[in-house]
C-alpha cells in the first residue's frame, strides 16, 4: 500500500523544499513535483543511463547561464509527458517564480520521465500540465506519499526476463544525517534490472516460472553459453526495453553547482548497489542533486556518504511500498513475494 511515513518525509522541511504527487490510477501514470518551499534552488544532474527523456536538463550544467531553478518535475508518460512541465511553469509564473527578465519571469523546470506507456494501464494515458500543475499547488514538505503513486504509479522492475515476470516499482523516499549535515532523497524506480537490499539479497525484480527470483544479472552473465537461450532472452527483453530509474538528492550543505553535478555523479553509487544491473542501454536513469542557496559548510566526501545513504534508502522503499496491478506483484501486496 502506499504509505504516508513522516519520519522518512519530515527531512524534505529542513531542507527546504516540497513534494508534490498527482496521480492517474486509471491510466497507470503520473508526475511528482519537487520545488523549494520559498524562492528558488541551486541543481545539477547526472545521466547514467543511455535511454534518457528530458527537458531542461541544459540549465543544470554548471556553466549555463541559469545559476539557480524552480522546481524539478519527475513524470510518467515518457516523452509525451515532458509537455506536463507546462503545468508547473503555469503555477510558478503565478507565483512570481521564475528566471528573472523584463515584464516578468521564466521557470526554469528540469523534467525527466520514465517510460509507463505499457504494460499498464492504458498508452494514450499521459500525466497532463494540470496535473503537473495540481502537484505543484498541493505539493507538502510532510506526510509526503510513497509507492504506487505520482510518477511511480506505472513503474516496474525486473524487466530482464520480460515484462510478463517483473515486478511492481514505485516511488521511495529517504534521508541521512551526519552532525550538521543532512540529505534526502526521492526516488521512481522503474528498472530493467532487480532491486537489492543492504544484505545484497534481491527483495524485487524478475521471476521465473515458479515464482522465485531469476537474478537478472547471472541471466545475463550465462546466456552466452546457450544460443536457445540467448535467442529467448533476447525476444524478452525486448519487451523491457523501456526503463528509467529517475530521482532527486538534496542536502543542506553549501555547494556550487560544479559541486552538486559532482555530488549528482556519486549518487550513482546507490543505483549500483541496489539496482542490478542498472544504467544499461535500455535504461534512462538520471540524479538530480540540489541544495539551498545558503547552507552548512561540510566536507564533500562526508554529504557524497549521506547522498549515496538516503538514496539506498529511497531505492528499497520503492519496491517495499509499491502494490501490484495487472499481474504484476508488488511487494505491497497481501501476497507478497517472498
Amino acid at each position: 500500500m502506499t504509505a504516508n511515513n513522516a519520519n522518512f518525509a519530515a527531512p524534505w522541511k529542513q531542507l527546504g523544499f516540497a513534494i508534490g504527487h498527482a496521480t492517474n490510477s486509471e491510466g497507470a501514470t503520473g508526475c511528482t513535483v519537487i520545488r523549494a518551499i520559498e524562492g528558488r534552488f541551486r541543481c545539477a544532474a547526472h545521466l547514467l543511463g543511455r535511454a534518457s527523456g528530458t527537458r531542461e536538463l541544459a540549465t543544470t550544467v554548471p556553466t549555463h547561464l541559469a545559476d539557480r531553478i524552480d522546481a524539478v518535475m519527475l513524470t510518467g508518460g515518457s516523452a509525451y509527458g515532458l509537455d506536463a512541465a507546462a503545468g508547473v511553469m503555469r503555477w510558478m509564473e503565478e507565483h512570481g517564480r521564475g528566471f528573472p527578465i523584463a515584464g516578468g519571469v521564466v521557470p526554469i523546470v528540469p523534467t525527466a520521465v520514465i517510460f509507463d506507456l505499457a504494460p499498464l494501464g492504458s498508452f494514450s494515458a499521459r500525466p497532463t500540465a494540470d496535473m503537473a500543475y495540481a502537484a505543484c499547488a498541493s505539493a507538502m514538505s510532510t506526510n509526503i506519499a510513497e509507492g504506487s503513486v505520482g510518477a511511480g504509479t506505472g513503474a516496474t522492475v525486473g524487466k530482464i526476463g520480460g515484462i510478463a515476470r517483473a515486478m511492481k516499482g514505485g516511488v521511495g523516499i529517504g534521508s541521512a544525517r551526519g552532525g550538521d549535515t543532512l540529505a534526502a532523497a526521492i526516488v521512481v524506480t522503474n528498472a530493467f534490472g532487480d532491486v537489492r537490499n543492504g544484505n545484497n539479497e534481491i527483495i524485487a525484480g524478475a521471476r521465473t516460472e515458479s515464482g522465485a527470483f531469476a537474478d537478472g544479472e547471472s541471466m545475463l552473465r550465462t546466456v552466452l553459453a546457450d544460443k536457445a537461450r540467448n535467442d529467448r532472452v533476447a525476444s524478452e527483453s525486448d519487451a523491457g526495453r523501456t526503463n528509467t530509474t529517475i530521482a532527486f538528492v538534496a542536502v543542506n550543505a553549501s555547494m556550487s553547482k560544479i559541486e552538486l553535478a559532482g555530488l549528482a555523479a556519486a549518487t550513482s553509487a546507490a543505483f549500483y548497489r541496489r539496482i542490478t544491473p542498472c544504467g544499461t542501454a535500455f535504461d534512462g536513469d538520471v540524479i538530480f542533486a540540489a541544495c539551498p542557496v545558503d547552507g552548512v559548510q561540510a566536507p564533500m566526501p562526508v554529504v557524497e556518504v549521506l547522498a549515496v545513504a538516503a538514496m539506498e534508502q529511497a531505492i528499497e522503499r520503492s519496491v517495499q511500498l509499491a502494490r501490484g496491478r495487472d499481474g504484476i506483484p508488488g511487494l505491497a501486496d497481501n501476497h507478497a513475494h517472498s
